[in-house]
């Protein structure tokens, strides 16, 4: 297990650029699996859970090959399936849970897959319903396995069919979208998740010969291919990212501009940090923190207490509610945070509280930040990271902290942020990896 040595108190300055992001990595790897030909990613983080997704699919037969610092070339025109009978796949296949999209890909072109139950964050029930229901529906097969804890899922032929979501899941609507374009007929996909990533997704199928409709909506519909060929795809820069950069200026009380960050999908994100007060100027594509020594939150029109919470696109993303929840432990004023998905993120609070924020867990899904200020800087602490988003909070407290923090089981954070104490430390951070 390694572990990060953090030296507070020191203040960030200059640029940075995002990483591509690793959510729609994710999806468009799996989405090469619907072809024979050879398709080609650009801006491609080099973090583990896209490594190890890359290697699966290496170690399953696709041909890849890295064609530029962040450009990887994939061909799947020889796949190996006794690979997926063995424990060895199934393993690899049930630590990464990005990997569940590979069924609708495996499924839609050869007819079968292999997976095991997956893994992933330690933040509360992540079900597969909406994924296995779906594609189910186009006429799929599910097996489950329960002594070896797989599914199988077979299908001789796919037929598009109408089908309305039981949730807004972006997983399961790439999964399943990326089933439907090359079943039979049409399928009309209702209350679909339209996150940026799900919309990049979309325009690569369409450049490889799939027909869809809807796009950036909640209602997609597909008419069947009988094949897709090969294209050249470039990631957008990683929301998550940029958000977590703008709490670390805040918290630092630090100048800095983030580069190249696609503002036009941002959605939300700039304004919910200027909620609780900090700055954020938008020049061109880039985003201007300026340093400020203090942030006060806003109140709603009625003089109500600030409420922030997770929602489907284009609400906020719930990946950030552990940033922001940090954040505003260094504010001026008090914010109710509602974790609606996710019963178990919030539980990384207790370490904050060990730190000296004064927050209130009311119940698995709110929490009530008491913002005191800078006056009251946090303490220096020793933590564990439970996941990738909570890890990059914790990151951020122990950087705005008095004293040296340490963090533990920092592989979450490497799941999802590419070198991050390398580019920190190029910034003014004080950022040691053990």
């Amino acid at each position: 297990m390694a572990s990060f040595v953090i030296q507070g108190g020191r203040r960030l300055s200059g640029e940075i650029t995002p990483q591509g992001a690793k959510n729609e990595a994710l999806q468009v790897i799996c989405a090469t699996l619907l072809t024979s030909e050879k398709v080609v990613i650009n801006n491609v983080p080099d973090i583990l859970d896209v490594n190890n997704l890359i290697q699966l699919l290496s170690e399953m037969g696709v041909k890849v090959e890295r064609v530029g610092k962040k450009s990887y070339s994939f061909q799947a025109d020889d796949l190996n399936f006794s690979f997926l009978n063995t424990e060895e796949y199934l393993k690899k296949n049930g630590a990464l849970r990005g990997s569940v999209m590979i069924v609708g890909p495996l499924v839609a072109r050869f007819g079968k897959a292999i997976i095991s139950k997956p893994g992933g964050d330690k933040i509360g029930r992540r079900r597969l319903d909406t994924h296995f229901l779906g594609i189910q529906k186009l006429g799929a097969d599910f097996f489950y396995n329960s002594s070896r804890q797989v599914y199988e899922i077979t299908a001789s032929k796919l037929k598009g069919t109408y089908m309305l979501l039981d949730e807004a899941s972006v997983t399961g609507t790439a999964n399943i979208l990326m089933a439907a374009v090359l079943a039979e007929g049409t399928t009309t996909i209702y209350n679909a998740a339209c996150e940026p990533y799900l919309q990049q997704l979309s325009k690569m199928l369409i450049s490889m010969g799939a027909k869809i409709s809807g796009v950036g909506s909640n209602l997609l519909v597909i008419e069947g291919v009988s094949s897709l060929h090969g294209c050249d795809h470039t990631l957008l820069p990683d929301m998550i990212e940029v958000g977590s950069f703008i709490g670390m200026a805040a918290m630092t009380g630090s100048e800095l501009t983030i580069k190249n960050v696609s503002c036009a999908d941002l959605g939300i994100i700039p304004d919910s940090f200027r909620r609780l007060g900090i700055k954020v100027d938008q020049i061109q594509d880039d985003l201007y923190i300026p340093a400020q020594e203090s942030y006060v939150v806003e109140t709603f029109m009625d003089g109500s207490i600030m409420t922030i919470a997770d929602a489907p696109w284009p609400g906020l993303t719930p990946d950030l509610l552990s940033v922001l929840l940090v954040v505003a432990t260094q504010a001026q004023g008090c914010v109710l945070f509602h974790q609606k998905m996710f019963e178990s993120r919030l539980f990384f609070v207790d370490k904050l509280i060990d730190m000296g924020a004064q927050i209130i867990l009311c119940d698995p899904h709110r929490a009530t930040v008491i913002g005191q200020g800078k006056r009251f800087p946090l303490k220096a602490s020793v933590m564990t990271s439970p996941d990738i988003r909570a890890g990059i909070a914790l990151l951020i407290a122990a950087m705005s902290a008095n004293g040296s923090s340490t963090i533990h089981n920092i592989e979450q954070i490497d799941r999802g942020y590419e070198q991050i104490d390398r580019r920190l430390n190029q910034l003014g951070a004080s950022i040691t990896r053990l």
